[in-house]
């Protein structure tokens, strides 16, 4: 049964995303709270379906750490699952993501033409970095907030490496804060195979994290340290590592 109910869901999850992008490409002249609209409809059904079809029960902590200015969150990334739980729990914002993911017909079109995300080269270097400073300035300015995957792809449950400095620069480029985010989600959707399993998922949103005055690696050590320890309470798989690992990012 936990297959049948991980292939419904995961149709479901592909088939309205796709239909998200459709509805997002025909409206794109529509203003942009419309837009964000649509992609809020769809990230809170996505939600029901992981907990009807196969127990994922979401929910989300620390609301009132989320500034209410603009501002950098910095997201641990091991499932999907944190694309659209993003958009249903966090304010209007854009993504930091790879460049490749606007080459899927109508998905990718509709998330660089329509949703206006910072598609960067992964192995540019210094220039992705200028030009999340650059784009997410305007974002900020604009009044969106800017949501990262720090660590630049998916990681294993359990797993670390250094943080990308593209977050922390921007923050400290146009003064707001950083919020890093933690859960648990990879403990119940493994990186790889079909299945979900079911259990409460607990996405915990961290305290903001002034960048002022420090360097940005220093910044993203903080962040980073405060999300693994995080992920250590929560995360069942994070107990099962060793003790010298769940403090000790790398720098």
């Amino acid at each position: 049964m936990v297959t049948l109910r991980s292939l419904i869901f995961t149709f479901l999850l592909f088939a309205s995303a796709i239909l998200l992008s459709g509805m997002e490409l025909v409206f794109f002249w529509a203003p942009f709270r419309i837009k964000w609209g649509i992609a809020v409809a769809w990230a809170r059904f996505s939600l029901w379906a992981g907990r009807v079809f196969c127990g994922l029960v979401v929910t989300t902590e620390g609301k009132e750490n989320i500034p209410a200015a603009p501002c950098v969150f910095l997201i641990k990334h091991t499932t999907a699952m944190e694309a659209f739980w993003q958009i249903a729990a966090l304010p209007p914002a854009t993504w930091v993501l790879k460049r490749e993911l606007l080459w899927i017909p109508v998905f990718g079109w509709a998330l660089g033409f329509v949703m206006k995300s910072i598609a960067i080269d992964r192995n540019a270097g210094s220039p992705a970095v200028k030009q999340v400073i650059r784009q997410g300035r305007d974002k900020i300015a604009s009044g969106m907030s800017v949501c990262i995957f720090p660590e630049g792809t998916r990681m294993s449950p359990g797993e670390t490496r250094r943080y990308g400095v593209s977050g922390a620069a921007l923050a400290r480029d146009v003064g707001c804060m950083i919020v890093p985010v933690a859960h648990n989600a990879g403990d119940f959707w493994p990186k790889r195979g079909l299945r979900k399993y079911p259990g409460k998922i607990r996405f915990c949103i961290g305290p903001p994290i002034d960048p002022a005055g420090r360097p940005p690696r220093e910044t993203n050590l903080i962040a980073q340290q405060w999300v693994e320890s995080k992920m250590a309470e929560i995360s069942r798989i994070y107990k099962e590592q060793p003790d010298d690992r769940q403090d000790a990012p790398p720098g």
